[in-house]
């Protein structure tokens, strides 16, 4: 079995794994699921938020273990990618869940205004307020949960937070890359937040040892928990 970290995107905490984690453990691994600075029960100021502490939140996490299979969804593509380059030797796998998947030198602002990325609801609606952006409830419940229950939307709207602006315009630097490490996508077709042309697209010029398409919206680990397990679970085990 394997240890997973998983790390989290944009708006969000630790929480938002919380199904997800039981299903894993049910399986047999091992889950970590970390906030980051900023985020869940995190109190790091937002204004000292970066990239950089982002990513070193996700290596020291990386180094109190095994070699993990490191999980990042949305935003947290980009953090897994920082925070793998300071950690190589502690990463069993990279996989990208509806994720920006940067190269060395693209940021998430970057890969988000790429043409593919022209249906993206959240830039369409965030509303920018320095250090941080927010979304109204209603922009975040298109673009986030279009194929949740209510319950499952209203729970995630109740949980989230601010995001501080930094780590989405800062590219990543990825001192000599990171490509001996096998990397591994699930592309959600129902995406509002990152289009799945952009995804397809980010998952061919950084290419993935294996692309699984699921029928999910931005946040496959509410409305197909037990389906993200079972590939999660396949990634490892390949």
């Amino acid at each position: 079995m394997s240890r997973f970290v998983l790390v989290h995107g944009a708006f969000c905490g630790a929480w938002c794994w919380e199904p997800l984690v039981a299903e894993l453990e049910a399986l047999g691994h091992t889950v970590e699921a970390i906030d980051l600075p900023g985020h869940g029960e995190d109190t790091t100021p937002l204004e000292d938020v970066t990239l950089d502490l982002y990513a070193e939140r996700v290596a020291e996490t990386l180094r109190a273990g095994e070699p993990a299979v490191l999980v990042g969804h949305s935003m947290g593509g980009v953090v897994i990618t920082q925070g793998a380059a300071k950690a190589r030797e502690h990463v069993d796998r990279l996989v990208y869940c509806c994720a920006f998947l940067p190269r060395d030198g693209e940021s998430l602002k970057s890969l988000a205004d790429k043409p593919e990325g022209a249906a993206d609801l959240v830039q369409k609606n965030l509303v920018l307020a320095p250090p941080v952006a927010t979304l109204s409830p209603e922009a975040a419940r298109e673009a986030f949960y279009g194929l949740c229950t209510p319950e499952q939307a209203e729970w995630g709207l109740e949980h989230r937070q601010p995001q501080p602006i930094a780590p989405f315009v800062t590219p990543v630097d990825l001192d000599g890359g990171i490509d001996e490490l096998d990397r591994y996508y699930v592309l959600c077709t129902e995406d509002k937040a990152i289009p799945p042309a952009l995804q397809r697209r980010m998952s061919t010029e950084s290419p993935c040892l294996e692309v699984a398409e699921l029928e999910a919206d931005h946040s496959p680990f509410l409305c197909k928990t037990t389906e993200l397990a079972a590939i999660l679970d396949r990634f490892a085990r390949a």
